[in-house]
């Protein structure tokens, strides 16, 4: 039987989209909650609530023009991003709140964690040294952590509290910044060092998974990193504007290490099921064949400034495309709306080549618990 090209299935998923997502947010939920892990990739307005001068934030125009209310909420987008993109797969509005959102009002408010809470930050890493002012990954466990204890005290009792949490989905997305972080250390680092850092970070975000297992997360949805070079930023470095081989490369294996942790965790940890979607293998597709997906331009910015719109960010003063569905990328580092919905479909119900060992709605799917 001959395969079907990834771009074809992409084109497929792209038109029956609009479809898709009506249809699941006309629907119940198909999980009890997600909860959110992550950086700016995820992150729904934690870094609105921090304060400080070097939180990077997406809390003013022109991040927001096509979101439902034409307003900035903390999204680095247009519109809606990948994580809200996949709730809405799942039957839900969007992505669940902040957590400083909810954390910061009565603890009434605390135990909506019960349908979810997003604890992304822009800026965050895998590493507590990565970023400054902002809330690592190690700090977002500790943060559910809080929120599992309020559920527990809120549903009555541990079983039920683990019932609910082994039924919900745990979505990760991180890692670039830390590969961003050890880039701007060295642009030409040996091939050693190179793979002893990428292998110290997958044993490090091994150690969250496991923290997140013990604290009762049984499905887990990763988000691997996409071709980070190839975004506005890094080719406004490069001489001839190309993308830079160097973070592409510790992209790839940075994913490859993810992907056979996973699969390891999840022969040593009973009852834990995982799913690594591929945005790397999305926005592959996007550059290889953008006319066929709808996308007129895949390497400048549509909001920025500079070389590509990438050498600054998305600010109220910065170039704004007219055509914001053509674009693949929406700042100097993020996608736009029409990029993640269609990362996505691909990732949520999707082949092998976008999700494995199973897609997304397979996860959420699966009742074994």
């Amino acid at each position: 039987m001959a395969t079907v090209p990834p771009v074809l299935v992409l084109h497929v998923l792209l038109a029956a989209c609009a479809a898709a997502v009506d249809a699941a947010a006309a629907g119940s939920s198909k999980v009890p909650a997600i909860y959110v892990f992550g950086d700016s990739t995820a992150d729904v307005g934690n870094n609105n609530y921090l304060p400080g001068s070097d939180v990077p934030r997406a809390n003013f125009p022109h991040n927001g023009v096509d979101f439902p209310t034409s307003r900035p909420t903390g999204r680095f987008s247009n519109g809606y991003n990948g994580v809200d993109f996949l709730a809405v797969n799942m039957g839900f509005k969007r992505s669940p709140p902040p957590f400083l959102a909810v954390a910061n009002k009565t603890n009434k408010q605390v135990y909506r964690g019960l349908l979810g809470v997003n604890f992304a930050s822009a800026g965050s890493g895998i590493l507590d040294t990565t970023g400054s002012s902002i809330i690592p990954l190690s700090k977002q466990v500790e943060q559910f952590a809080f929120v599992q204890r309020n559920i527990s005290s809120r549903v009555g009792n541990g079983a039920a509290a683990d019932a609910l949490l082994s039924r919900s989905l745990f979505l990760v997305s991180t890692g670039g910044n830390d590969l961003f972080a050890f880039f701007s250390r060295n642009s030409t680092p040996p091939d050693a060092d190179k793979q002893r850092f990428v292998a110290n970070l997958v044993a490090l975000y091994q150690n969250h998974v496991k923290a997140l297992y013990v604290l009762g997360a049984r499905k887990f949805a990763v988000i691997d990193v996409p071709p980070i070079g190839c975004c506005p930023y890094p080719r406004s470095l490069h001489p001839l504007g190309a993308c830079i081989d160097v973070l592409n490369e510790l992209a790839r294996g940075f994913n490859k290490g993810v992907k056979a942790a996973m699969h390891g965790l999840s022969l040593s940890f009973q009852g834990l099921r995982y799913s690594v979607g591929s945005s790397h293998a999305v926005v592959q597709n996007i550059m290889k064949h953008p006319q066929r997906l709808g996308f007129k331009d895949v390497t400048t910015a549509c909001c920025g400034s500079g070389r590509f719109n990438g050498e600054s960010g998305c600010t109220p003063n910065a170039t704004l495309c007219d055509n914001r569905h053509e674009y693949l990328f929406w700042d100097l580092l993020h996608p736009t709306h029409a990029t993640s919905k269609l990362a996505a479909a691909a990732i949520y119900n999707g082949s092998l080549h976008f999700a494995a060992p199973i897609n997304f709605r397979q996860l959420v799917e699966d009742d074994r618990y």
